[in-house]
């Protein structure tokens, strides 16, 4: 997760905890120290459990908190690259549409800057696949 003062990161909090408990902590901690003026989340792609783990959690937050909410896509937090799906699958996006095909992921980092991001104030999770 990313703290970020006029769109530039600034400081950056990480956890191997799963969404469900990490998120809650994080915001706990980041709420008592700064005054967060909105949240931006990647709306996709993901597992269905995290994606709406990540929506409910966020927007309620959002609420409680009278704060912005936007959503933008993984894609754009890694160039474009193979995002992880499960073990062996990776989902990439490929002329304008998101497949499933057997690569490695591409390394993901947060934007040293968010003002180029395509954030939008469509949050719901968009699962891109259907569930099996």
């Amino acid at each position: 997760m990313g703290i970020y003062e006029n769109d530039v990161l600034i400081n950056t909090i990480s956890s191997d905890d799963r969404v469900s408990e990490a998120l809650i902590s994080i915001l706990s901690q980041i709420g008592s120290k700064f005054k967060i003026k909105s949240i931006t989340y990647a709306n996709t792609p993901g597992s269905f459990m995290g994606l709406k783990v990540s929506y409910v959690v966020l927007k309620t937050y959002c609420i409680a908190k009278d704060c912005d909410f936007y959503a933008v896509s993984g894609f754009e937090l890694n160039n474009y690259g193979a995002i992880r799906a499960n073990k062996n699958m990776s989902f990439v996006y490929e002329n304008g549409s998101v497949n499933l095909k057997k690569v490695m992921p591409a390394p993901f980092s947060l934007p040293s800057n968010l003002s180029n991001l395509n954030r939008s104030c469509d949050t719901l999770p968009n699962y891109i696949i259907d569930a099996i």
